[in-house]
């Protein structure tokens, strides 16, 4: 919950003024709702690709407060993050709510952003993998290889947003390998190794490299190093 309309409109056109023309990444930016429109007109016409924070799962309704999948297509919007930990951590939303953004998104001809990722707690305790498996099987169980296509995965240990502590670049592949291994479980190696699992957890300029030249960490999902310009275009560097 950050930026006004009018300073996510100068931070997104920082962001396009800053990037350059041989980039070898996809970028994409996910500003709060109300912004969304404007935000659009700056990346129309860019590489740069527009992102939603959220979704409801229902199509319209007596659902106050909510935005449809229908309604982000509208503005413009070509994915959006489902189950981001302080969704579940701190609104509280289930794997079952979760996924039914999911599927609704992918019915919608959206992408997906699906966060998976444990706490300190979780971690202290060696439950990091069986957090992970949880999270990912109730998010992409079932799904067809078509569907998985437009699924990112992305890794965020709880316990490294916000805090200024990163996990370590083992600590990174290790948790990646293990959802890559998992998908493949699920579906098959093809589909294991197409999958883009990023990873998300105090990204910034410094660190971006070498948890990027991972061999199974395939972006980032910045959170509060992106609400800069130069420092998200410093980590889009790295990568």
């Amino acid at each position: 919950m950050n930026c006004t309309i009018a300073e996510a409109v100068e931070l997104a056109k920082a962001v396009v003024a800053g990037l350059p023309a041989d980039a070898n990444a996809d970028v994409a930016v996910v500003p709060q709702f109300l912004a969304i429109g404007a935000v659009k007109e700056v990346v129309a016409g860019t590489p740069v690709r527009l992102g939603a924070q959220d979704v409801y799962f229902e199509k319209n309704g007596a659902f106050t407060g909510e935005i449809s999948t229908a309604m982000l297509k509208d503005a413009g919007v070509e994915f959006a993050l489902v189950g981001h930990s302080e969704r579940r951590h701190v609104i509280g939303e289930t794997d079952e709510i979760i996924r039914k953004k999911l599927d609704a998104l992918l019915a919608e001809g959206l992408e997906v952003i699906l966060c998976v990722g444990e706490k300190l707690e979780e971690r202290e305790a060696n439950q990091t993998e069986k957090v992970l498996e949880e999270q990912t099987v109730a998010g992409i169980k079932g799904l067809t290889k078509e569907e998985l296509a437009k699924v990112t995965i992305a890794y965020e240990p709880v316990w490294a947003i916000g805090t200024g502590k990163v996990a370590t670049t083992e600590q990174a592949q290790s948790a990646h390998k293990f959802i890559r291994e998992l998908v493949a479980k699920l579906f098959d190696q093809e589909a294991a190794d197409a999958v883009r699992i990023q990873y998300g957890g105090s990204v910034k300029p410094d660190n971006a490299k070498d948890l990027l030249a991972q061999p199974d960490v395939d972006g980032a999902l910045v959170g509060g190093a992106a609400l800069k310009a130069d420092s998200f275009l410093g980590i889009i560097a790295g990568a």
